[in-house]
């Protein structure tokens, strides 16, 4: 990935991005060419020398059972918006200005692991469900469905173990601007209801 020094993301803002609950493009070279999947994930920094992805896919997955070739790559993306130049006061001074976009993003590589083990899928799943469901009024449990159910439900699945070898990650988050343009793109997404994509702007420009 292209990074120019000053869209370098931060260390705290990578964990943000690992840490915050979503889902990653796993990408992998096989034999037989690229393969990808869009996997909910969770973050164990514990695991191996650089933290892990954890992850599930349907054991009929091609990519569940297709050797990957080198690294794996999973692609996580943070908050991203189109940035109108008219939300720009340097407009009104000179126009000389264009649309660009604003995102976050963390390329993270890493060997892949693919769990065949049901203690360790249902460890990882009621993991998941719990970070999606904790903010809730009233959570759902995986011990709220049926025993054999959710016995059959994980003989259908395989879990996905991304041991991190290295992380490329970017913030484009108008820092190239000055404090006004910045000012005038998060008070414009913020109009429009990004809430997400004005908040990273502030956040990068307090830095």
């Amino acid at each position: 990935m292209y990074i120019p020094a000053h869209f370098a993301a931060r260390p705290d803002a990578v964990e943000a991005l690992l840490a915050a609950p979503g889902a990653a493009n796993l990408i992998t070279m096989t034999d037989g060419g690229l393969l990808a999947t869009l996997l909910p994930f969770v973050y164990e920094p514990s695991a191996g020398e650089h933290g892990a992805l954890h992850a599930h896919m349907a054991r009929n997955n091609p990519q569940a059972a297709t050797p990957a070739t080198g690294e794996a790559l999973a692609i996580i993306q943070g908050p991203d918006a189109y940035v109108s130049p008219s939300w720009y006061a340097s407009k009104a001074e000179h126009g000389r200005v264009v649309p660009t976009w604003n995102y976050s993003t963390a390329h993270v590589y890493g060997q892949l692991v693919v769990h065949d083990d049901a203690g360790w899928l249902a460890r990882h799943v009621r993991r998941l469900t719990g970070r999606h469901e904790e903010s809730r009024e009233h959570p759902w449990s995986v011990d709220d469905a049926p025993e054999k159910f959710i016995a059959g439900q994980l003989r259908a699945i395989v879990g996905i173990e991304l041991l991190i070898t290295r992380i490329e990650a970017k913030e484009k988050q108008s820092q190239n601007r000055s404090a006004e343009d910045a000012a005038g793109v998060a008070a414009g997404l913020r109009a429009g209801g990004q809430e997400a994509a004005a908040a990273a702007v502030e956040r990068v420009r307090r830095g």
